[in-house]
């Protein structure tokens, strides 16, 4: 973790206790306080829209379901930390059924925190901060039907599958978190999990100022549009950050990728069914379109996989052209096979324009 997130982890449990012991709370907006050995689910069931949970110093065995508009779930930092109440495993579960279950039981699916609204009413206003969620068989923070969703200085580490992960979800903010170790992406953001549809309009979500490091893929934004990916540190991780589209319409675009540290995500993963191998990876862009990447700095990311290099426009396997896409003023070095590398036709309209690097794959795009 580096020294500036240390310090906004701190900062946020300074400021929490400031401005809790500042003002008795209204009886409009109740504070539930939560102590070792007590139920964090209990408080939370018991909350009304627009109160606060807040959850004391302490290890808590449990995961936690919220379903009420303008909650605040609130630790005191990374002492604040939640873990499973025993091996959950994340069970089979059939796509149709998938929503169904983590709607029955956030601990049944293998998750910390799920923050549930539904396809009619999505739950508005959530903010969940100030926390550690670890060691649980799938996912640390899982959002499902949320807009307005504030999830900030939370630190989701070694996780099963993602650290933190949202589908079918409108105007989110990630900001301040650390997302570490966890066994697929530490930022995970879809249209949806289970079913295969066009891309759709987050309406503003912004993934900002997050530490991503140890995990399989810093960031996954797949089947999307209108969302920004910006001042990240990504390192470590077998690949930096997924953009990712499909045969599926509208297409997945839109989205800006600006002012990360991409260092050395040379980590290797093992193939998958729908996945070559992974190592040497920094930014990716498969099946995408008008996505612009620019002001990055993008160094040291090297391997032998199809999807290694700098920064790279990826031909879909599923034969989805990318196009439009702009790759502008990034400062690239020591990336393998090359710095920047673009698998599409030129009739597609991928444009490199005023990139610091050496090496290119067709040469010329420096």
């Amino acid at each position: 973790m580096t020294k500036r997130h240390i310090t906004y982890l701190a900062g946020a449990a300074v400021l929490c206790g400031s401005l809790l012991g500042a003002a008795p709370a209204s009886a409009a907006h109740r504070v539930h306080w939560v102590h070792p050995g007590e139920s964090i689910q209990k408080a939370v069931n018991a909350a009304e829209p627009g109160d606060t949970v807040v959850v004391m110093a302490g290890t808590y065995r449990e995961s936690v379901k919220v379903t009420t508009p303008g909650l605040t779930l609130r630790g005191v930092g990374p002492q604040t930390v939640l873990k499973p109440a025993k091996k959950v495993k994340a069970g089979k579960v059939k796509a149709g059924k998938a929503r169904a279950a983590a709607q029955k039981s956030c601990a049944e699916m293998g998750n910390g925190i799920c923050v549930v609204g539904t396809k009619k009413q999505p739950v508005e206003d959530v903010t969940i901060t100030g926390m550690t969620v670890t060691g649980f068989s799938r996912i640390g923070v899982m959002t499902v039907g949320a807009a307005n969703l504030n999830v900030h200085g939370v630190a989701a580490v070694k996780n099963g599958q993602w650290g933190i992960a949202e589908e079918r979800s409108v105007h989110s903010t990630y900001r301040d978190n650390v997302a570490r170790d966890n066994g697929d992406a530490g930022l995970f953001l879809a249209n949806s999990v289970t079913a295969e549809k066009g891309a759709t309009d987050t309406h503003g979500t912004v993934v900002e100022r997050n530490l991503l490091q140890g995990n399989r893929i810093g960031v996954t934004v797949r089947r999307l549009r209108n969302l920004t990916v910006a001042g990240n540190s990504v390192t470590g991780n077998c690949a930096g950050v997924f953009v990712v589209g499909d045969e599926n319409k509208p297409k997945a675009g839109n989205i800006t990728v600006a002012e990360n540290q991409v260092v050395k995500n040379n980590k290797y993963c093992k193939k998958t069914a729908r996945l070559a191998f992974l190592q040497g990876t920094g930014i990716v862009l498969t099946g995408t379109e008008k996505t612009l990447v620019t002001h990055n700095t993008v160094t040291g990311n090297t391997g032998k996989s199809p999807l290694s290099g700098g920064v790279v426009i990826f031909k879909s396997f599923v034969g989805t052209t990318s196009d439009k896409n702009q790759v502008t003023d990034n400062k690239l070095s020591g990336n393998g096979p090359a710095d920047l590398i673009n698998q599409e036709a030129t009739k597609h309209g991928n444009a490199f324009k005023g990139n610091t690097c050496k090496k290119s794959k067709p040469a010329g795009l420096c």
